[in-house]
């Protein structure tokens, strides 16, 4: 690469590129006087358990999904424990799941007795591996954990298909994805049980929260009754019959966060619109200096829950450790990806996953090896994470633009040095 830069590297004694304030720029999420005055509104109204804000923000979900059923939860976790007890699957039914994703659209099927089993991610846009998943189909697969990984749409017309063939539920696991899209369908509308996170790192924030959506009553209904006490005694159905009991969990959201979760949510496609031009244009940067940043195929509109790129060691000399050493001297917030994976963690690899689900008898239980998914580890080695600029002006960016292109451009001095640092 001809070199266009003059400076030295921070890393071999440069001043640092990035000097701009980063604080603003990453704050999230953004708060302002209309969130203030939704949450008062409730605390003004005085009922801070059962407000009809609760009812407002599913009906604003049903809007904004397309699907018939919404049910607010107190967080994602919660909302995904009710998908899994949805479905109504018998104990030692298998799930296929990212290891790729954080713990919750996981760990709550054990609690129904239900069996992860662990699937690589292709490497195009970090979701499920069609070919990966349709391998480990048995006769005791049920259904397949979808996840749009950072707020890329996963590649739903394979798994769709395989789900088709096989007769399996799709449990689709929208947290990263407000606003993203694939062929004209919104996530949180291409599964049979859907849910969103409201936390707050999350693209519509309610600080903490999460919202259950379907298109089958059933289904909703025994979400209900997981968790939502108060509604059971609406049903018209015999499931009414729980309504003393429920089925022993409360999971519904407090009106305050539905309050939040509601203003966050209408103004989306503002805060949507700020990142993806922010990112559009650094990922546009990064492509020619060698990176992939998984800009989607045309028939998907993805967003930015975090900005995630991967290091192609086949375009770029510096080894991936002292690429980011030097990217930090440089004045860059670079990290690793946040998510270990799943099936390497001492909850499965210890044996305590397959406790807490209490298979039946005849089930063998489930061994899961921190070797096994080579592909996804491999994979996950490469990727770094950036911010994802939420409030950030062309200014900084071009600065972490200048960032790289300079530590690339002396890759060859930088590696030389720290050979002989080693020395």
């Amino acid at each position: 690469m001809q070199k266009e830069t003059t400076e030295l590297p921070a890393i071999l004694g440069g001043d640092p590129v990035v000097t701009l304030d980063q604080e603003a720029a990453n704050s999230w999420p953004n708060l302002t006087i209309d969130d203030e005055q939704a949450v008062l509104q409730v605390i003004r109204d005085g009922n801070v358990s059962t407000h009809p804000v609760i009812r407002d923000l599913e009906a604003d979900y049903r809007e904004f999904t397309g699907m018939p059923y919404a049910l607010a939860h107190c967080n994602g976790t919660a909302a995904l424990l009710a998908a899994f007890f949805a479905l109504d699957l018998e104990p030692g039914g298998e799930i296929l799941v990212p290891s790729a994703t954080f713990w919750a659209s996981v760990s709550p099927m054990l609690w129904n007795g239900l069996v992860p089993v662990f699937c690589n991610s292709e490497p195009e846009r970090m979701g499920l591996d069609p070919e990966d998943l349709e391998r480990k189909i048995t006769d005791r697969t049920r259904a397949i954990v979808v996840v749009h990984l950072w707020g890329l749409p996963s590649k739903m017309t394979e798994i769709k298909k395989i789900a088709e063939t096989y007769g399996l539920k799709i449990i689709e696991d929208a947290s990263h994805a407000h606003g993203a899209s694939w062929r004209g369908q919104p996530c949180g509308s291409l599964g049979d049980i859907s849910v969103f996170s409201l936390q707050g790192d999350k693209l519509a924030p309610a600080g903490e929260g999460g919202v259950l959506l379907c298109r089958d009553r059933d289904y909703y209904e025994r979400a209900v009754c997981l968790g939502d006490i108060t509604r059971i005694i609406e049903l018209e159905s015999p499931m009414r019959r729980f309504a003393a009991t429920s089925f022993g969990i409360k999971t519904r959201i407090a009106p305050m966060s539905a309050a939040l979760g509601r203003e966050q949510l209408r103004r989306l496609p503002e805060h949507n619109r700020k990142r993806n031009e922010n990112l559009k244009y650094l990922s546009a940067r990064l492509e020619d200096l060698g990176f992939d940043t998984f800009l989607p195929p045309a028939h998907i509109e993805r967003v930015y829950f975090e900005y995630l790129i991967r290091y192609r060691p086949d375009r770029l000399s510096l080894p991936l450790p002292l690429l980011v050493r030097a990217l930090k001297a440089e004045g860059c917030l670079v990290w690793s990806p946040r998510y270990p994976l799943v099936h390497q963690q001492p909850f499965f690899t210890e044996g305590h996953a397959m406790t807490l689900a209490r298979l039946p008898a005849g089930v063998v239980p489930a061994q899961y090896r921190p070797e096994d998914l080579a592909e996804t580890r491999l994979g996950n080695e490469t990727l770094i994470k950036l911010p994802s600029f939420p409030n950030a002006d062309r200014a900084l960016l071009d600065q972490y633009v200048l960032a790289f292109r300079r530590v690339i451009e002396h890759a060859d001095e930088i590696r030389a040095s720290a050979l002989a640092e080693e020395a």
